[in-house]
C-alpha cells in the first residue's frame, strides 16, 4: 500500500526546490506546479490514478472533509508542510475522480515590497469605510490585502478581526490585536461570523469574500457605521465590481444599496500579476477612489462613466489599468502584445501607445 502522505510531501519539496506558486493533483495526470505563471508537468513522477488523488486527500482531512467531497461537495481547507510550507488547498469531484489544488501562501509581505502604487498606505489610514481588492483567481488579492492589514498592524492600534475561508496569511499582534476566524470552524458562515463582531468591539474588519447579498449587506453596514472594512471580489474593474454588487440585490432594494456604497465605498484597487520578461511577476493594476464625482455617478445608475473618471482622474491619485500597462512596457517587463492581452480595454490601449 503506498504512504500517499509521504508522497504529497515529496511534490511539496519539489514545489519548495522550485519556487512554485501552485500545484494540480487530478487523476489520469503527471501533477502539475505552476511557476511564474507557467503550468510545468512532473514528468518524474508517474500518472496519478483515481485512487491516488483519493488517498492523498485522505491523509490529510478529516473525516467530515472527505464525506463532503464524496457528496460532490467541493472544500476549502488550509495545508501546512513542515510548519513553514502554508497552503490554500482545495478538493473536488470531477469525472475521473478527486482533484486536489494546492495554493502556497507566503508569509505576510510588506505593503512596499509588492510593487504596488504607494497610495495604497493612505487606505490604511482611513478610520471607517469599505476597501475591495478585485480581480480574476490567482492574481494576488489575498496578498495586497494581507499586507494592507499589516501595515496597519505595524502603525495603529486597533482591534483586527478576519473572517476567512480558509485563513491563509498567519499574523502576530504588533500595534494592534488581530483574531482570525475561519468559516466552518470558528464560525458557521460569513454571515454568522459577520453579525458576531458588532459584539466584539473591533474597529478593522477583513472578509475573505463577499460571495452573498447577505454578506455584501453586512459588510456595507459595517463600513457605515465606523468601521474599516476590507474585502474582495473576483471581478474585472472598478465599474464591473460596482454593477455585480448593485445586481445581486432585488430591484427593489438597489436604490438603498446605491446610496450605501455612494457614502461608504472608499476605493476599489483591481489587479492582475503578469510573467515579466525579466521572470517572476509583475502587477498592472487599476484604482479606482471614491470622490464626489464618483460618488455622484453611483447615486444616479451612470457606473458606466466611471471608466472615463478613471482615466483622467490621475490628479486625484487614480491609475488607469491602460497606463499601468504602459508602464511595465516602457520598463521592459511587458511586450506591447502581453499588455494588449491584460487590457480591459485594446482599443484606447492602442490610441496611447
Amino acid at each position: 500500500m503506498k504512504d500517499y502522505k509521504k508522497l504529497l510531501h515529496n511534490l511539496m519539496l519539489v514545489v519548495e526546490r522550485e519556487n512554485a506558486s501552485d500545484l494540480h493533483l487530478s487523476p489520469n495526470r503527471k501533477p502539475v506546479m505552476r511557476v511564474d505563471g507557467e503550468l510545468i508537468h512532473l514528468e518524474t513522477y508517474d500518472i496519478l490514478k483515481k485512487e491516488d488523488t483519493f488517498g492523498m486527500l485522505k491523509a490529510i482531512v478529516d473525516e467530515e472533509k472527505l464525506t463532503k467531497v464524496m457528496n460532490s461537495e467541493e472544500i476549502d481547507f488550509a495545508y501546512a508542510y513542515e510548519g513553514h510550507l502554508r497552503l490554500r488547498s482545495t478538493a473536488y469531484v470531477q469525472s475521473s475522480g478527486i482533484n486536489l489544488t494546492f495554493r502556497v501562501i507566503q508569509a505576510v509581505r510588506e505593503l512596499d515590497t509588492l510593487n504596488l502604487p504607494p497610495i495604497l498606505e493612505e487606505f490604511t489610514k482611513k478610520e471607517q469605510g469599505l476597501f475591495l481588492v478585485v480581480g480574476p483567481v490567482g492574481q494576488g488579492k489575498s496578498t495586497t490585502m494581507a499586507a494592507m492589514l499589516q501595515m496597519i498592524n505595524h502603525e495603529r492600534k486597533e482591534h483586527i478581526v478576519t473572517i476567512e475561508n480558509p485563513i491563509e496569511y498567519i499574523f502576530k499582534d504588533d500595534m494592534s490585536i488581530i483574531d482570525q476566524r475561519e468559516v466552518g470552524i470558528d464560525t458557521k458562515s460569513f454571515e454568522t461570523g459577520l453579525k458576531a463582531l458588532f459584539r466584539q468591539d473591533m474597529n478593522v474588519i477583513m472578509v475573505g469574500e463577499m460571495r452573498t447579498p447577505e454578506t455584501i449587506s453586512t459588510v456595507v453596514t459595517a463600513a457605515e457605521t465606523g468601521h474599516l472594512v476590507f474585502s474582495t471580489l473576483h471581478t474585472n474593474s472598478a465599474a464591473q465590481t460596482i454593477d455585480r454588487i448593485i445586481d445581486s440585490f432585488p430591484s427593489t432594494q438597489q436604490n438603498q444599496v446605491r446610496s450605501q456604497l455612494a457614502s461608504s465605498l472608499l476605493g476599489i484597487f483591481s489587479q492582475r500579476l503578469i510573467p515579466s520578461m525579466k521572470g517572476g511577476l509583475v502587477p498592472a493594476y487599476e484604482l479606482m477612489i471614491n470622490n464626489k464625482a464618483v460618488a455622484n455617478l453611483i447615486r444616479e445608475e451612470r457606473v458606466y462613466e466611471i471608466n472615463t473618471v478613471i482615466e483622467t482622474g490621475s490628479e486625484h491619485g487614480m491609475i488607469d489599468m491602460n497606463k499601468s500597462l504602459i508602464r511595465l512596457i516602457q520598463s521592459g517587463d511587458i511586450s506591447i502584445e502581453t499588455a494588449y492581452k491584460h487590457s480591459l480595454n485594446p482599443r484606447l490601449l492602442e490610441s496611447m501607445i
